[in-house]
């Protein structure tokens, strides 16, 4: 299991390199909730959302000959964007597998970067294809089967917990597990009472599939939210949500569309799906701990396009 002496490390490794993002109260969803919400906002990290930090922290930690072998990455966005930028910014190369459903924009920024591009028919065969690409020599760096990178994303629960007023409940969004992981230890050794939540969306449900097992197991992917979609959880991230989170929630793809509108007009941020799926989580939460509740929302990331969204939005009915 990670502990807080890991993530003060990773805080410390990363310093410089990634921002610390705001931490605020919003009052627009706090309004819309009708409890006291916090909102930590990730998507304005370095590359927009908070895969800076575990990237920075797995590159800075690699040997010579590892960073001379080059690096590999599979991602459905954000991991992808953070490795190829961090990676340049470090002068090591990079490779990025992406699925060619990722959204456009993730797929030309983490070009942009400099990093060379893959690109596969879905989730499945990217990660087949980063396995084979490490086992001829490159250096993987896993968007969150690595203690160092889940580590390094629970930065974001220190500073949560340093920034934030009283709380009783946080909302983690997840794909892999490797933010809520982190949070979830760094939460647990600082605030000791808080509830944690994850939320993933209805065709991305690694999570809350393999707790129903009792251990990770493959699943079917047919989100629209891409940066959710991992083929399944690690054994890592999996132990620390069954010992650490209150529940993972599952929520409809067109409630997360949803989020991200009601994100932009209640909150002013314009974030992704894999975020906007904390708004109907939060009223799921509301609805389980009472009127007592106080509210943290991490804002996991913004890397989508206004295109993006009014496309999902008329997809869904919701324009």
């Amino acid at each position: 299991m990670i502990g807080v002496t890991d993530i003060e490390a990773a805080a410390a490794r990363i310093s410089g390199h990634v921002l610390r993002t705001p931490t605020l109260p919003s009052p627009g969803l706090t309004d819309l909730l009708g409890v006291p919400v916090t909102v930590k906002l990730e998507l304005l990290q370095r590359t927009g959302s908070f895969k800076a930090r575990g990237a920075t922290a797995k590159l800075l930690s690699l040997s010579e000959a590892e960073r001379a072998a080059g690096v590999v990455a599979v991602s459905g966005g954000n991991h992808g964007i953070a490795l190829a930028e961090m990676a340049a910014a470090l002068d090591v190369k990079a490779t990025v597998i992406m699925p060619r459903t990722a959204p456009a924009r993730s797929i030309r920024l983490a070009e942009e970067a400099g990093a060379s591009l893959r690109l596969t028919d879905d989730m499945d065969s990217a990660f087949r294809l980063v396995t084979t690409l490490r086992d001829e020599g490159l250096t993987l760096v896993h968007p969150f089967d690595d203690p160092v990178v889940a580590a390094a994303q629970g930065t974001v629960g220190l500073e949560l917990a340093e920034d934030a007023g009283p709380l009783t409940d946080v909302i983690v969004s997840i794909g892999g597990g490797g933010l809520i992981a982190g949070v979830a230890a760094a939460l647990r050794a600082r605030r000791p009472g808080l509830r944690i939540w994850g939320v993933e969306t209805e065709g991305a449900e690694a999570m809350s599939r393999a707790l129903a097992a009792g251990g990770p197991r493959p699943v079917p992917l047919s989100s629209v939210v891409t940066t959710l979609s991992a083929p399944s959880v690690s054994q890592l991230t999996y132990d620390h949500v069954a010992a650490l989170v209150e529940d993972v929630l599952v929520v409809p793809d067109r409630e997360a569309v949803r989020g991200c509108l009601d994100l932009a007009e209640h909150a002013k941020v314009w974030a992704e799906p894999a975020a906007g799926c904390l708004l109907p989580a939060a009223r799921l939460v509301r609805e389980r701990v009472g009127d007592g509740a106080r509210i943290g929302l991490v804002v996991c990331g913004g890397n989508v396009t206004t295109g993006d969204v009014r496309d999902w939005a008329e997809r869904f009915g919701l324009s």
